[in-house]
């Protein structure tokens, strides 16, 4: 067995610190998760209490307390997570990958379009993946090819697993389908006004949030509308459930986490995470105890569900190495607000999804090792210059650098492009000192 499979087993079987201190009668405390190089996008807790961390990095973080091990493998951002019953650890990714982790990490296969949602099915033996090319493919963690479910008519933006071998699944077009897998049409249950986003389900009800904030109960069997939690706030973006303890939370674009009763639908606490941003992703612990949540931070938090209400706002948007924008000058401005998020200054390896821009003056594009680069760039002709870098701002990555990985990011104005490559000619050949 390779070091890398013995450290992840050994991570996956370990017992959770929040658990234990629930067992000893312990309160849980606050806690966060550094080291992602950028965006927390998804977040799942194993059934041991492991926590998983995906992000904009390409990477998945998993966590003993709050020591990550690296799991690498995704070209593009780590963008949907889940565990399974027994421990089975299955990420998705912007690079339409879906991968099992495990002794031997495995790509289990490929959509033609961004990985939105996976689950686990209650047996353990199967992962279902939604992507916003329409399809929902299901695998067998066993191994062998996947099985394409009736296409819905629209990107997938999540499934859930239900009872006597039933999926559904919600569309960026707003339709919610139950779909029988032993076979046959979709059955549609509700077409809302705008795409839903999340799903969850209870003991006979299912809950939905939407583009629009619409966040909507529904009984199972009957599709009737037991409640209705939609607050002036869009978009819904995470949900998750606890069913021991009968909680329901609600994360949503303008940085909100609610947390819902589901024996009565009464909002027991209404918690600004962020102080800028969206909550992209959340995971109760085991005992339902704590909230995990994720945003535009490189970090991933954990607060104790009954101490919410104490605590400020955790998530800040702000990137890990950089000051406040409005205290620097234009041309650093420019490089946090078009760069930063997927490029280090600093020499070295980084946990950003970019290869670090230190000493990029005169070097060939595609060319830091230990980076994998698309084959647009391995071994392209470019050389990074003043004139090189105005003309790929100028025009766009998609335009100058057409299939690279590097997302489309246009500075329109040549003064802003100048003060660019102004900072990035001092700070890519400075010492590192801001801990990246």
């Amino acid at each position: 067995m390779s070091r890398l499979a013995l450290a992840l087993g050994l991570m996956l079987c370990a017992a959770p610190v929040i658990a234990q201190d629930a067992a000893q009668g312990a309160e849980p405390e606050f806690r966060s998760l550094k080291g992602h190089g950028g965006p927390v996008m998804a977040i799942a807790v194993a059934p041991s209490g492991q926590v998983a961390t995906g992000s904009f990095d390409n990477s998945v973080g998993l966590w003993d307390e709050t020591t990550p091990r690296w799991l690498e493998g995704h070209a593009a951002a780590v963008t949907a997570l889940t565990f399974g019953a027994q421990g089975q650890l299955v990420s998705g990714g912007d690079d339409f990958a879906v991968r099992l982790w495990g002794e031997e990490a495995r790509t289990l296969g490929q959509h033609q379009g961004k990985v939105t949602t996976l689950a686990v099915s209650p047996d353990g033996e199967t992962v279902v993946s939604g992507s916003w090319d329409g399809s929902i493919l299901l695998w067998p963690l066993s191994g062998g090819g996947g099985r394409a479910l009736p296409t819905p008519g629209a990107g997938v933006n999540a499934v859930v697993f239900g009872p006597n071998d039933t999926l559904y699944a919600a569309t960026m077009n707003g339709a919610l389908m139950r779909y029988d897998l032993a076979g046959g049409a979709p059955v549609p249950l509700v077409q809302h006004g705008f795409g839903i986003n999340r799903l969850a389900l209870g003991d006979g009800w299912i809950a939905y949030g939407a583009v629009d904030g619409g966040t909507r109960v529904l009984d199972l069997d009957t599709g009737e509308q037991i409640a209705d939690l939609t607050l002036d706030r869009r978009p819904i973006l995470a949900l998750a459930h606890h069913g021991p303890t009968n909680q329901l939370a609600v994360g949503d674009g303008e940085g909100f986490i609610m947390i819902v009763d589901t024996r009565d639908w009464r909002i027991t606490r209404d918690f600004r995470a962020t102080r800028k941003g969206p909550v992209w992703a959340l995971a109760f612990s085991p005992d339902g105890a704590v909230i995990h949540a994720g945003g535009l931070d490189d970090v991933a938090y954990a607060w104790p569900v009954a101490m919410l209400d104490q605590f400020e706002p955790g998530i800040s948007g702000a990137r890990s190495f950089l000051r406040e924008a409005e205290t620097m000058p234009n041309g650093e401005r420019q490089f946090m607000r078009k760069c930063s998020i997927c490029h280090a200054l600093s020499p070295g390896p980084s946990r950003k999804a970019g290869p670090s821009l230190h000493g990029v003056f005169g070097r060939r594009a595609g060319t830091v090792p230990g980076y994998s680069y698309s084959d647009t760039l391995d071994g392209s002709d470019i050389v990074w210059t003043e004139t090189t870098i105005d003309a790929l701002f100028d025009q766009g990555p998609d335009h100058y650098i057409p299939g690279s990985k590097m997302p489309m990011q246009v500075i329109a104005g040549g003064g802003d492009r100048a003060d660019l490559i102004d900072y990035l000619k001092r700070a890519s050949t400075a010492p590192a000192t801001t801990g990246e």
